[in-house]
């Protein structure tokens, strides 16, 4: 793999975002942003900002403005330097090294250095938690000086590097690892340190701009408030009546948002609305061991329907993992299931389930707005579910449910596989593995060349959908609205970050 030069200050921003995600406005008003404040709500609050425990998706708004990564995934979607000013991976890929910047300090003030980044991977990798299986193939971690990094593996890993810009590869400071604020009120070396007069666990969080911070030039508010707020009307309201900066609005809505004299942008395939058929060696839920009740479970939705009624045409229907800008894409796919009701009835009869049968799903905050739908798809062909109510932050990522409906931000191939194929991947709970995809997981690992692994992944994508280890349903799009004063920047790339807002000029 080619060496890669640093960029002194990485720009742009990245986003994958939800529509159950909304901002509004902490120093602006009257639908004008005074230029140096914005605020912005999300779902559910960070469940932890201990570096082991950093969950992504939404809550890298909060812990990703408190703690550097690694590397930056750009506004394209492309690895940037960050805290590595550079890396380069041995012939075998078996070897990576990371150059550090000389001009890190964490928020007390206190230089970063080599045996920091160490110390917080190591504490990563061998404590359970969501990043966890990310490190997975990390050995051992040398540091032959203050800014170098050696990372020893234990076999070659595609979705390292994109991990190391994920939460993954955020540095935290180890003298504080074990002190119970961690968790609060943690020291990092991010471009925002809390405000704790302001702060409140679990509902508010006022992050102020650190100014000495190597980047600090990436990021033009100088306050920045995120809020864990779910009523969505009140936010919209508040978006109308100029007490927002910046927000999502569904299709229903954009007729009033252009009418109050604020900008909308669509933003196509932010994210992946399907069910996790998790348990397809049937441990909890046996129908699901046979590939056919799989199968008929895809051809029971109206992907269309659903896309028109319940998104208001904000989105598109997909049957498979990857979205339409991703090298893993096969447009042929999409034929694959269409919406069959009485087919599906007749491979559940084929696999002896002529009679159907009932299982269990896990009910949260992101299911709702589908939970009839899905009740009902599943039902006309004979399947029965029986919601089990679980907090907003939890998803089916157990072995309690055999499937379960995910919200998720589209990603790189490299994550996808890592996330939903691989054995310790967080949506793969059973842990399910197959000889065939272990061999192309094989083949992808050691493979350099970018355009033979794209052809990888695309083999990938066509076992999960033949196999029917997903159910996808649509690719949902996001309206952001902003008011004067703040440009929205973002893409459809996979990163959630404070960068996706700049100020307007």
């Amino acid at each position: 793999m080619p060496r890669t030069t640093a960029r002194r200050t990485a720009t742009g921003a990245a986003l994958a975002a939800a529509t159950l995600l909304l901002t509004s406005c902490g120093g602006g008003g009257g639908g004008e942003s005074d230029g140096t404040h914005l605020t912005f709500g999300v779902q559910a609050p960070p469940n932890s900002l201990d570096p082991a425990q950093l969950h992504d998706g939404t809550q890298r708004y909060v812990w990703g403005s408190l703690y550097d990564t690694l590397i930056y995934n750009d506004n394209n979607g492309d690895l940037q330097p960050a805290s590595a000013e550079s890396w380069e991976y041995s012939d075998d890929a078996r070897t990576l090294t990371l150059a550090l910047r000389d001009d890190m300090t964490f928020s007390d003030g206190d230089p970063v250095t080599s045996e920091d980044v160490k110390a917080t991977l190591e504490r990563t990798r061998d404590t359970a938690g969501p990043q966890q299986s990310n490190l997975s193939a990390i050995e051992t971690v040398d540091t032959p000086d203050e800014h170098t990094v050696v990372l020893n593996l234990s076999r070659p890993d595609p979705n390292l590097l994109v991990a190391l810009s994920f939460g993954s590869g955020v540095i935290g400071d180890p003298d504080t690892f074990d002190e119970e604020s961690t968790a609060l009120d943690p020291v990092g070396s991010g471009p925002y340190i809390l405000d704790g007069e302001q702060t409140v666990n679990g509902s508010t969080y006022v992050l102020q701009r650190r100014d000495d911070h190597w980047n600090a030039d990436a990021y033009p508010f100088e306050t920045i408030t995120i809020r864990a707020i779910q009523d969505r009307t009140a936010l919209f309201n508040a978006l109308l009546t100029g007490e927002l900066d910046a927000g999502t609005a569904d299709g229903t809505q954009s007729e009033q948002i252009e009418g109050a004299g604020l900008s909308l942008t669509r933003v196509d395939g932010v994210s992946l609305g399907q069910l996790v058929i998790a348990d397809r060696d049937g441990e909890v839920v046996p129908a699901l061991a046979d590939v056919r009740v799989r199968q008929a479970v895809n051809l029971a939705f109206d992907r269309q329907g659903i896309v028109d009624a319940n998104l208001q045409g904000l989105g598109q229907p997909t049957t498979q993992e990857f979205n339409t800008a991703s090298p893993a894409y096969v447009e042929e796919l999409e034929d694959v299931y269409g919406y069959e009701p009485d087919r599906a009835l007749e491979l559940l009869a084929e696999a002896g389930y002529e009679d159907g049968f009932t299982m269990t799903m896990p009910a949260n905050l992101f299911v709702q707005p589908v939970q009839p739908t899905i009740s009902q798809a599943l039902a006309d062909i004979g399947i029965t579910v029986e919601w089990e109510p679980v907090p907003a932050q939890q998803s089916g990522q157990t072995t309690n449910w055999g499937m379960y409906f995910n919200l998720g931000a589209v990603a790189p191939p490299s994550r996808t596989l890592a996330l939903y194929f691989g054995e310790s991947g967080s949506h793969n709970p059973f842990r399910t593995t197959d000889p065939d995809l272990d061999a192309l997981r094989e083949e992808l690992a050691a493979e350099t060349d970018p355009e033979a692994a794209d052809e990888i992944y695309r083999e990938i994508n066509t076992f999960a959908v033949e196999e029917a280890w997903f159910a996808p349903i649509y690719l949902q799009a996001t309206n952001w609205v902003t008011t004067e004063g703040v440009d929205y920047v973002g893409t459809s790339s996979s990163l959630f970050d404070v960068r996706v807002f700049d100020v307007s000029e």
